[in-house]
């Protein structure tokens, strides 16, 4: 279910101080498609400060919950983007080092298999966003989401550096998403994969 507009969300967003414009440095460059809230790539930009970090959404009432937290920490190194991730092309074309999908949405239906950003339609997008060998990270608790992706990667010649069923149980460097946060402390297990693939 989508969240309801939040009453000051054109407020918040009009004044945004973060809506990517380039960064003034040649750091890699990382980016999660479906941000959310924020809680996960502002973590990681304060985790990280030689790194930078563009958050992707494509709800701007979603979007302006994440901004205000932004705004309470200001790091230098994350910009956000109000967007649908289709269009990325245009903005990131070989610019991006990771990209990381968190929780997506799983799409269940056959009829909607394309646009899950496993997909092969997402896939071949995200080969002209990367400036070197392309690096996903991917975390989801819903497990057909998760084998679909990996025979995803699989066909479109990805392989496996890193992959759990139960990434919690796992010695694994890991930012937490709000998502999975809740999911966790429902018993839910948390599944994720790393892979890369050699041009």
């Amino acid at each position: 279910m989508r969240m309801r507009n939040p009453k000051d969300k054109d407020i918040v967003i009009n004044n945004c101080d973060f809506f990517y414009d380039g960064f003034n440095n040649e750091n890699p460059l990382n980016i999660e498609i479906g941000m959310g809230k924020g809680k996960f790539i502002l973590e990681m930009a304060l985790k990280y400060p030689n790194i930078n970090f563009i958050g992707i959404e494509k709800y701007s009432s979603v979007a302006s919950v994440a901004i205000k937290k932004i705004n309470e920490f200001k790091p230098s190194n994350l910009k956000i983007l109000i967007m649908d991730a289709i269009n990325l092309e245009d903005i990131l074309s070989k610019k991006v080092n990771t990209i990381y999908l968190n929780f997506s949405d799983p799409w269940p239906k056959d009829r909607h298999a394309k646009r899950r950003l496993t997909s092969p339609l997402y896939l071949d997008l995200y080969e002209k966003l990367f400036k070197q060998n392309p690096h996903i990270i991917m975390k989801t608790d819903n497990d057909l989401l998760f084998e679909y992706s990996l025979d995803s990667f699989k066909n479109h010649g990805y392989s496996i550096r890193n992959i759990s069923y139960d990434l919690h149980k796992e010695n694994i460097d890991n930012v937490e998403t709000e998502y999975e946060e809740k999911f966790s402390k429902e018993g839910i297990k948390i599944k994720y994969v790393e892979v890369i693939k050699n041009k």
